[in-house]
């Protein structure tokens, strides 16, 4: 009995919850009636980390968008995306000028074969403390950002993203690092979901757009 109690304890259990003096530790078990929205995101973070170890490509993972849906990103197969973890208050930010930009100018000539998806994350200095809902308003208001901008998420540590994690075990930083160092790193990831490409936050957008443009190249190429 015991046994089972602590397995529905750990699945519904709010990893963010605290509980009040003179509160028993029960009561992680209210969320079994109600689990809030954290604890939905944890759920689903644990069953995605469960299931990683089969991962082969970009395609076996299912983010949380920003009403906290799971997104099959099989939905992204045949495409060219690039992955950018992005913040809203950092000397960085100005990049979504230039990712719109980028994403704009590749689109005109390649349609749905590229996109990109942000991944809004307050890991680093606490620089995206917004809700969902403020990220998505500041991108619009002032960058015009018509590209997909995922939940908020974490990159690092014990929570980390299964789609992050399997992007760092995939295309390590230098000297064979795995963590994401900051905010606006890219991941480039071909129409095969293989990833092609990784740069740190001071490479530019419009850097990226010669590897961009072989990797839509190389798959016509293979056709």
């Amino acid at each position: 009995m015991q046994a089972s109690q602590s397995l529905i304890q750990s699945a519904f259990k709010d990893p963010n919850q605290r509980v009040a003096k003179g509160v028993g530790k029960s009561c992680p078990f209210l969320n079994l009636w109600a689990p809030s929205p954290s604890v939905q995101r944890y759920q689903i973070a644990q069953a995605q980390k469960r299931s990683m170890a089969s991962a082969t490509s970009f395609y076996d993972f299912k983010p949380l968008d920003k009403k906290g849906q799971a997104v099959p990103l099989e939905e992204y197969k045949g495409k060219v995306v690039l992955i950018v973890n992005t913040a809203s208050k950092c000397g960085f930010t100005p990049q979504y000028k230039g990712l719109e930009e980028l994403y704009k100018k590749i689109k005109e000539k390649h349609g749905d074969d590229f996109t990109i998806l942000g991944f809004p994350c307050n890991q680093f200095g606490s620089q995206e403390p917004g809700t969902d809902d403020d990220i998505q308003s500041f991108c619009q208001v002032n960058y015009g950002v018509s590209f997909p901008i995922m939940g908020k998420t974490d990159v690092n540590g014990d929570h980390a993203n299964p789609l992050f994690e399997w992007l760092k075990s995939e295309q390590p930083g230098l000297m064979g690092l795995k963590r994401v160092k900051w905010n606006f790193e890219k991941f480039l990831v071909g129409k095969d979901g293989k990833v092609k490409g990784r740069w740190a936050s001071t490479t530019k957008p419009e850097a990226l757009e010669k590897p961009i443009l072989e990797q839509l190249e190389k798959a016509k190429a293979d056709l």
